[in-house]
């Protein structure tokens, strides 16, 4: 929101200075940005006289000039073809810096000419874009005088931030009004102007959508679309907005002074009865910035009996402009719904000043008091007369809350006396009757106490609250993290030392990739999405991460490993979706050197990530089982399921199918893992010191164990019976050959595996050697219904 210091002033009664109107703009939450005084820059230039012009005596495009600045005639060589005798145009003295390129100007030579300052066009002072020639100033601007007075740009602009919930702000009235209400000056009262209603021309409205609940119009017959005034168009250009004719310019002024959007109709264009109603599909509209849109159902548009004429509070058809021969017209101020005129304007993806101030919330209210103040601008600037004011809908009740006045200290920390609080919530539009608070119509986002004592506090001040140091905390035996935090920390902290790279993708992904992976539902679409490929939330954190693969493969880096911590959806209602920890690798373990082998990632190493990550989470290892059934993204044959108990899924993990690789363009096979965080077990916070390591001071044995297996029988399920034929004594059961070959059934293959043997207690004896490997053969014979490998 942009505005300058003399338009403030014309609804704020204040001596402050631009520092202090800033300061307090900031201190009330609307945040300047920038405020650009032209005067300070502009200060230098002045307003000057070509007495004479003669052709420079080596030069053609040149022009020796004799100049007056109002207090000696200076010799300057000019090359403006425009440059002769009797115009005034704008001097740079000697010592002045030119805006456009930071040029000094000093006393010099051209072609062997003196120079004595520099004559300058609008594009140098950057008041414009045309550098054709120099700037001509009017015939009565007097030599000498400051050029930023005669061109009114001694007037600072102040840009401001407006969040979503101050759509009172976006007028210069509202912001005055809360720099009155903090004692920053006063008010001006508004004074509504008495239009006398002389014509008969009348129009019939009806309202066939509820995306509008107030539309209100009125006919001018007689009028004359002159250029507006200087002094509108002198605000208008400070805050960037281009002046067009009286009738444009007078909406515009409005919108930007009260931020209440009007539009202007040539009336001479319009077929029959105006209705706002609702769009229907295939509907073609000429909007005035040139483009023509078919529109889809749904859309709020103001029509007659043959064409559209807006689209509702976003922008007007050019099939019923108004021109500079318009004579015959009528003027709107409708109210119309926020989510209705965002939904328009992100469908055709039109921005309008209009648009922006709807979607914030304006003050119904002001709907009719609006549609006045335009009416007298327009007679007074454009004469002609007024018909009376059409009206249909109606204003919802105002609306009120319940305010204790002890809120103020027990929400905001801060004593205020009822006196001064009755003076601040009046200054700012409420009326207060003992517990009940009447809300102003200009503030939608006021809905309960603490927004009340929210107002109250940047009124008065942040800085005015105490300064209390905080009272001691209390003894407390709950950790200071949860669990579940504890578990992703640590988890970060070791995929990291596992040489994956963290990534952090969007929760949103397209549609028709989301549906590769078990998502892309209705209920998981959209509404608003910040871009047309990211329009699902995503279903599962790989698509996101086989996406960073790609990229990163485009740019020539194949060796991967990246991981990736946070949710996945499966619903859209609370409670559905999970935390997962998922990761992918691809390429080589590492980078060709002299000193080591790189081999190719396989699905050992996300397995081996996985049980790293389950072992860090506390979760019994040694428990869980692998099966088949991984999800369909995976390669059925070279994928597994992680679960505790048979049932408890707690990872998969495998290569990813190739068609599934083929989509993402991946050339090279890409192995993953996901870890559902919310289905481990939690573990309770250690307490103490951890525990030293159990070694035992006995000496270790190994021995190594062959079987043949059927080939569908999972190498784990050898294992695992392996592990539990003496608990007391093996150590470890490791996998170090599968052979499939001669000497062994093609519907078979051996399987061979080391077992660790050692006591805790004593040495073992040949004895206890024996028993404990017989009982390893039998167990394993038994659950794999295989046979020791002579």
């Amino acid at each position: 929101m942009k505005f300058t210091l003399s338009w403030l002033k014309e609804f704020l009664d204040t001596n402050a200075s631009v520092d202090e109107i800033s300061a307090r703009l900031t201190a009330l939450g609307l945040e300047v940005e920038h405020v650009i005084d032209r005067s300070v820059q502009l200060a230098p230039f002045k307003v000057a006289e070509i007495l004479e012009a003669c052709p420079h005596p080596d030069a053609t495009k040149l022009q020796v000039c004799r100049v007056n600045n109002g207090s000696e005639t200076l010799q300057i060589v000019c090359g403006a073809p425009n440059a002769r005798a009797g115009i005034k145009v704008i001097l740079a003295p000697i010592g002045t810096t030119i805006p456009a390129h930071g040029l000094v100007i000093k006393a010099s030579k051209i072609r062997g000419v003196d120079s004595h300052g520099m004559l300058c066009s609008a594009k140098e002072l950057m008041v414009g874009d045309d550098e054709s020639g120099i700037i001509e100033l009017p015939s009565n601007a007097i030599p000498g005088a400051p050029y930023v007075t005669l061109a009114g740009l001694d007037d600072p602009v102040f840009e401001i931030a407006i969040t979503p919930n101050r759509g009172d702000c976006l007028g210069v009235y509202g912001i005055a009004r809360d720099l009155a209400a903090s004692g920053l000056g006063t008010l001006k009262k508004l004074i509504l102007p008495q239009v006398t209603v002389d014509s008969s021309k009348t129009i019939s409205v009806t309202i066939n959508t509820a995306n509008c609940s107030i539309f209100t119009c009125r006919s001018f017959v007689g009028v004359t679309n002159c250029p507006s005034p200087d002094w509108m168009q002198k605000y208008l250009k400070a805050i960037g907005v281009k002046p067009i004719s009286a009738l444009v310019d007078i909406t515009n002024y409005i919108a930007f002074t009260y931020g209440r959007p009007l539009h202007v109709y040539d009336q001479a264009l319009l077929d029959g009865s105006v209705t706002i109603r609702e769009s229907k599909e295939g509907e073609v509209f000429h909007a005035l910035n040139g483009n023509r849109y078919t529109l889809s159902e749904g859309l709020t548009v103001v029509a007659d009996h043959s064409k559209i004429l807006a689209l509702g509070g976003v922008i007007g058809s050019s099939d019923s402009s108004c021109s500079r021969t318009s004579t015959t017209i009528l003027l709107e101020s409708a109210l119309f719904d926020p989510a209705a005129v965002a939904k328009a304007g992100r469908a055709l993806q039109i921005d309008s000043d209009s648009r922006y101030r709807f979607e914030r919330h304006t003050d119904e209210d002001f709907v009719e008091t609006g549609l006045e103040l335009a009416s007298a601008l327009i007679l007074s600037i454009c004469g002609g007369e007024a018909g009376t004011i059409i009206s249909v809908g109606k204003t919802e009740p105002q609306r009120s809350i319940q305010f204790s006045m002890d809120k103020i200290a027990t929400l905001g920390g801060l004593t205020v006396d009822e006196e001064k609080l009755h003076t601040i919530l009046t200054a700012l539009g409420f009326t207060l009757h003992g517990n009940h608070l009447t809300i102003p119509s200009w503030r939608h986002d006021i809905d309960c106490e603490a927004a009340i004592v929210e107002e109250v506090l940047r009124v008065i001040g942040y800085d005015a609250l105490p300064l209390l140091p905080l009272p001691a905390a209390a003894q407390s035996t709950l950790p200071i993290l949860s669990a579940q935090q504890r578990r992703i920390a640590t988890s970060r902290r070791l995929l990291a030392t596992r040489g994956l790279t963290e990534t952090v993708t969007y929760s949103f992904m397209p549609t028709d990739k989301a549906v590769l992976f078990g998502g892309g539902s209705a209920a998981l679409r959209l509404e608003n999405p910040i871009s047309v490929d990211l329009e699902s939330m995503r279903p599962s954190l790989l698509p996101n991460l086989l996406d960073a693969a790609n990229r990163n493969h485009a740019r020539s880096f194949f060796d991967l490993a990246l991981f990736e911590i946070g949710p996945e959806f499966f619903g859209n209602i609370p409670g559905e979706q999970r935390l997962m920890m998922s990761g992918i690798r691809t390429g080589k373990t590492a980078a060709k050197s002299y000193y080591h082998d790189a081999r190719d990632i396989d699905v050992f190493d996300v397995k081996a990530d996985c049980f790293a990550l389950l072992a860090e989470s506390g979760v019994p290892t040694d428990r869980v089982t692998i099966n088949r059934g991984a999800p369909s993204w995976y390669h059925p044959g070279r994928s597994g399921v992680i679960s505790l108990g048979g049932k408890n899924i707690l990872a998969y993990f495998g290569e990813i199918h190739p068609v599934i690789q083929k989509t993402f363009d991946l050339k090279n096979p890409v192995y993953a893992f996901e870890i559902i965080a919310s289905a481990m077990p939690v573990s309770k916070p250690k307490q103490g010191r951890k525990p030293a390591p159990d070694f035992s001071d006995f000496q270790a044995t190994t021995r190594d164990f062959a079987f043949i297996v059927n080939n569908d029988v999972p190498v784990e399920t050898l294992l695992r019976s392996a592990r539990a034929a003496d608990k007391e004594l093996i150590t470890n059961v490791a996998l170090f050959d599968i052979y499939r070959g001669k000497g062994v059934d093609e519907d078979k293959k051996s399987v061979a595996i080391s077992v660790t043997l050692q006591s805790k207690t004593r040495t073992l004896t040949d004895e206890d050697i024996e028993i404990a490997c017989g009982k390893i053969v039998v167990d394993v014979m038994k659950a794999t219904n295989g046979i020791l490998r002579g």
